[in-house]
């Protein structure tokens, strides 16, 4: 029997996914059916289901997006050949990208431009990493943190850039930051890590949970790097650790033996999924909340949807002879509401 559940803080929703699903959700508000999405919003299958019910069409093509349609861009990052084609296609186009991954594909094309090989640790196929390493794919060699750097030498190895995906376990990026700074003296790295803030955070907590618990559950889907990463980082702290969807995903097998379980979940997870985990664990001497840090990263609506809203808005009261200037517009109380609401307005309840 579970005698207690320790609750990550923070765990859910990080502030870039927060930001793209509540821009698809205007965007679902301000354009009938079908709305268009360049690859998932985020990954969870949780929130792209409510978005499909919504009426949102999840593509990997942009050939499958009819002329003119509305069209959202994922929170992961579009190669620059993806954006040039979506605004010739789009009749509207709103680029989610998170703004920290922004960032790195700031910092490839800098260090391309400057004359760096730059070696960016990520992972095959994620859609961050696709559209990174699109930036400059002539200067770029992909690591996979698991290998390592190999075999890799540069023509010039004063000309090193180490570059990552945000959502990178830190074990992961601190085992190949440690062999290529061995291997490249004047190896550059941003000042700042490229790791996110609550990749950073949400495995830092998770390591807690995995120090006082006898297993730890990850709420998040499977093609969620971070969520897959925390599974990592607990079992790297010695504790079993499972990446579950919902409550109907634990195996009845493995709480049997656990008197106390750590619960935490990806970035992408909505919250109402790890209530649902927790209830479900039952745990008979109830939950304690373990708070490691306070999070108060706020990231605006992507600047495509602000103008929109804003053209909507004076269009509507020009039409009315009621133009006010200076007048609150819809964006302006975006932080009073967030992306578990947004959700909940889709699903009606």
């Amino acid at each position: 029997m579970v005698e207690q559940v320790l609750l990550a803080e923070p765990r859910g929703f990080c502030a870039g996914v927060e930001m793209a699903i509540k821009a698809l959700t205007w965007m679902t508000r301000v354009f009938p059916p079908p709305v268009y999405c360049y690859h998932q919003i985020v990954h969870n299958a949780a929130v792209v289901a409510v978005f499909e019910a919504a009426g949102v069409v999840f593509v990997d093509r942009l050939d499958a997006v009819p002329s003119g349609a509305p069209l959202m861009l994922s929170a992961h990052g579009s190669a620059p050949a993806v954006i040039r084609e979506a605004q010739g296609r789009g009749a509207i186009v709103v680029d989610a990208v998170c703004p920290l991954v922004t960032k790195v594909h700031h910092e490839v094309r800098r260090m391309a431009a400057a004359g760096y090989r730059i070696l960016y640790v990520g992972h095959e196929g994620h859609d961050e990493a696709l559209g990174t390493i699109a930036e400059a794919p002539e200067a770029v060699t992909l690591v996979d943190p698991a290998q390592g750097l190999a075999a890799f030498t540069a023509p010039d190895p004063g000309k090193v850039a180490l570059l990552a995906q945000t959502t990178l376990g830190h074990h992961e990026w601190e085992g190949v930051l440690a062999a290529a700074t061995a291997r490249f003296s004047g190896l550059w790295t941003a000042r700042r890590s490229d790791l996110c803030y609550a990749t950073t955070n949400r495995q830092a907590a998770v390591e807690v949970l995995a120090r006082r618990a006898d297993l730890v559950l990850v709420v998040g889907s499977a093609n969620s790097s971070n969520t897959r990463a925390l599974v990592r980082v607990a079992r790297a702290a010695g504790t079993p650790a499972h990446r579950v969807e919902g409550p109907g995903s634990i195996d009845p097998a493995w709480p049997a033996g656990a008197r106390v379980v750590g619960v935490t979940a990806g970035a992408s997870a909505p919250d109402g999924a790890v209530q649902a985990v927790v209830e479900a664990l039952a745990p008979a001497n109830g939950v304690e909340v373990v708070a490691l840090t306070a999070e108060e990263e706020y990231f605006p609506p992507p600047p495509q949807l602000r103008a929109l809203l804003a053209s909507l808005q004076a269009a509507v009261e020009g039409g009315c002879a009621a133009r006010a200037p200076g007048r609150p517009g819809p964006l302006d109380d975006d932080r009073s509401w967030d992306a578990a609401r947004a959700l909940e307005l889709l699903a009606g309840t």
